[in-house]
């Protein structure tokens, strides 16, 4: 243990002093920084939800709308394999030089695999694309929610997670109707979108989407310039200094909405560990964090295989269940309204509950949606609210999970512990699609979408086997 004074503030002094904050008290334009990451991270993951048809039939000789199913599962697998890959690798640097510093890093590598996808001259390349982009996805994903985690006050981690993820809402919006204007020929509402400019003159309209995912990526890069480190890991990292500056900064802006309480310093820990050069070796050899490590990773790896068979696959699932690929377009597209809403209520609600109890629900949200499209039939607009009710439960318990899962790790090695586990996790969606996508046109709507749906009531089960967090110290729950 060390605590250093050499002048300035200890680490429990400022420590103390960020806790006393139940305020967001980072500068007004944080939020906007950190939201367009985001929507640029999520953009690009539902972006080949429905453009992916008009992708297939430009680069895969033969491939037709019903065919996409069999095509689509390599590149969102490899995709997620380089979302392992990037986690792996820059994550555990963000807990080594810094959030920041390596923020820059992961959305200047997803913004190069999006240009790339834009220029991609067959499906090999396409697939390599998709590798590169998850590399810089991947750590951004894990780097983004440790970050925000520590700079928002305890009593709000979850909601300020939640507050962000409704920029992710956004970003699955925009990529899902870019896609249904851009790649699909135009159709009579609700078949398709009347004003959709695809079409034998204009057979391209997916290049456009991931070129302009690397416009997005170089925008969110010019914005993250300005932000500050975190003071948590600053604290951690010894540089006492820096981090008065942040945590006065913090402080000042959180005085201006009232006063604040008096630092309690009883409640700090004296000193701060060592700084970790080996954060892997850190998690997996104390038998508290390896255990929190196989049961998150469990719940990751399960979760997501509803969510991107959903997130990445729905548009080619409906397609090959036999709707019509303009149909299923936009009955994919008016899901993400459910996302939308389920991530602005979900900002103003999270903190009600424990974050292990919202995956249940989630899940129950997800299936009744799956219900309601299977007995939909003809009525389309029983269609829209099933698509509604699945975008928004497979949604809904993914941000209060972020929140528990960079909570479960300490500051030496929070980055790279949510890294291990969300991005390995990652993995499930590839193998969901890959293994459980083949199978679907075999089985009824019902069964397909109940199936897909299924794996959140796993993830549930597993979920009520973790800590309760809301609202205690980091440095209580992940010593």
């Amino acid at each position: 243990m060390r605590d250093i004074n050499n002048g300035a503030p200890s680490a429990r002094h400022l420590r103390a002093r960020l806790d006393r904050i139940h305020v967001w008290s980072m500068a007004p334009s944080f939020l906007a920084i950190i939201g367009l990451g985001f929507l640029f991270t999520f953009y690009d993951i539902f972006d080949i939800n429905v453009s992916f048809i008009q992708t297939c039939s430009q680069l895969v000789k033969g491939c037709t709308p019903e065919s996409t199913v069999n095509w689509i599962g390599l590149p969102v697998l490899l995709n997620l394999l380089g979302y392992v890959l990037g986690t792996l690798v820059l994550s555990p640097a963000a807990d080594r030089i810094g959030r920041r510093n390596m923020l820059m890093v992961t959305m200047l590598i997803t913004g190069l695999g999006s240009l790339y996808t834009a220029f991609a001259p067959s499906y090999a390349h396409f697939v390599a694309s998709r590798v590169v982009t998850g590399i810089g996805i991947g750590a951004d994903l894990a780097i983004v929610n440790t970050y925000v985690n520590e700079v928002a006050p305890r009593r709000a981690r979850a909601r300020f997670a939640t507050v962000i993820f409704i920029m992710s809402a956004l970003g699955a919006f925009f990529g899902i109707w870019l896609g249904l204007f851009l790649t699909t020929p135009a159709a009579p509402w609700p078949m398709g979108l009347p004003f959709a400019i695809a079409g034998a003159g204009f057979t391209q309209g997916w290049r456009w989407m991931y070129g302009i995912g690397a416009v997005l990526a170089a925008l969110a890069i010019v914005m993250r310039v300005k932000l500050p480190e975190s003071a948590q890991w600053l604290i951690q990292a010894g540089r006492m200094t820096e981090a008065e500056a942040v945590v006065a900064g913090m402080e000042a802006r959180a005085s201006a909405r009232g006063p604040l309480a008096e630092p309690d310093f009883a409640a700090m820990p004296d000193g701060i560990p060592e700084m970790s050069t080996t954060p892997f070796r850190d998690l997996f050899s104390d038998p508290l964090y390896l255990r929190r490590l196989v049961l998150l990773l469990a719940i990751w790896f399960v979760g997501y295989i509803t969510v991107y068979g959903f997130a990445a696959g729905f548009t080619s699932v409906l397609t090959s269940l036999h709707y019509a690929p303009p149909e299923a377009g936009v009955i994919a597209a008016v899901g993400t309204l459910g996302f939308v809403a389920e991530a602005v209520v979900m900002s103003w609600i999270v903190e009600v509950l424990e974050r292990r109890y919202w995956l249940p629900v989630g899940a129950v949200v997800t299936i009744a949606g799956a219900v309601l499209i299977a007995a939909a039939g003809v009525h389309i607009g029983m269609a829209f609210l099933g698509s509604m009710l699945i975008f928004a439960g497979f949604n809904l318990w993914v941000s209060p999970t972020y929140a528990l899962t960079a909570e479960m790790f300490p500051t030496r090695a929070r980055s790279t512990g949510f890294a291990l586990v969300d991005g390995v996790g990652h993995l499930g969606g590839g193998v969901g699609i890959m293994v459980i996508a083949p199978m679907l046109p075999h089985l009824s709507v019902l069964e397909a979408l109940l199936l897909v749906s299924g794996f959140l009531v796993v993830a549930a089960v597993l979920v009520q086997f973790t800590l309760h967090t809301r609202n205690r110290h980091l440095h209580e729950v992940s010593p």
